[in-house]
């Protein structure tokens, strides 16, 4: 089956023949499969950012290509608003591009764009502001109003209220607390397991992302460091923290109790799957 979207030889490079001319992005290619839920990490300054407006349209390759169900999606310049639509891009710390007077009409403003009225209208912005978890007397209020975690809400409501077929989020649980961030997750994995939607999760926690993808890619100086499910990821586990990045915690409570003698498998990244090898380990048989 075709890909999805995929990255082509891509590289982007700012300051273009000037002294302070330097490559974010380097011959860089990878596929995204329909329905995956990808994880991108890596340092600031391995790419990332720079990475994902691309998939959008919002930057134009120095070279290579971003093929979206097989066309370039540079093909036909003039088309690439309708390709932004397609693929949504929630920025981090999306909140600060809230500013209309209502819940409702922050939500509505993209999809009106698209061209969307009446009832269409009003069911594209309802139901996003379902699936975050937005109650409907919450619509007539000022975001403004609400909670940091309820304004994060609603701004990635007002992407998913254009239906995108991708849906791409930087950082989106960053500078909430603990019991936000997993409530925000949470309505993230719910669009996923009931839209089955494309989605591309950026994050700088392992943890995060360990919990939640498909498959993991790791990006390093402007290229793929990596790429492989969880458990293919965090068996290189010694590999990912010589390169300075970090590992799940329980994964590094394996490594420590695999230092300390025990049959213990470091790739697991999860509290059940350490706690099923423990248990077989008590027992004195295998882990399943």
């Amino acid at each position: 089956m075709e890909p999805i979207l995929q990255v082509k030889n891509l590289t982007h490079t700012y300051s273009l023949g000037t002294p302070f001319e330097r490559s974010a992005v380097k011959n860089m290619s990878f596929d995204i499969q329909e329905g995956e839920f990808l994880g991108i990490i890596g340092h600031t300054g391995s790419g990332k950012s720079t990475l994902i407006q691309h998939l959008n349209g919002l930057l134009k390759p120095t070279e290579g290509q971003i093929l979206l169900h097989g066309k370039d999606i540079w093909s036909e310049p003039k088309k690439i608003r309708e390709v932004r639509f397609r693929v949504g891009l929630v920025f981090q710390y999306p909140e600060y591009q809230l500013f209309e007077e209502t819940v409702y009409k922050d939500i509505a403003f993209g999809p009106t764009n698209q061209g969307k009225s009446g009832a269409e209208l009003d069911h594209c912005v309802r139901e996003a502001a379902r699936l975050v978890g937005i109650r409907d007397d919450q619509l007539d209020k000022s975001p403004f109003e609400l909670s940091g975690g309820q304004k994060r809400r609603v701004a990635l409501a007002g992407v998913l209220a254009m239906e995108p077929e991708i849906l791409v989020l930087d950082e989106p649980t960053a500078g909430l607390d603990p019991a936000g961030r997993e409530n925000l997750m949470a309505n993230i994995r719910h669009y996923h397991e009931n839209k089955r939607r494309t989605i591309v999760l950026v994050s700088h926690s392992m943890d995060e992302i360990a919990q939640n993808v498909d498959r993991i890619l790791v990006l390093k100086r402007g290229g793929v460091l990596m790429s492989g499910t969880p458990s293919e990821v965090f068996a290189r586990a010694e590999e990912l923290l010589s390169a300075g990045l970090d590992v799940p915690q329980i994964t590094r409570i394996a490594m420590a109790l695999k230092r300390r003698g025990l049959e213990i498998d470091p790739a697991v990244y999860t509290v059940e799957a350490l706690e099923r090898q423990i248990n077989a380990l008590r027992k004195g048989g295998a882990a399943c």
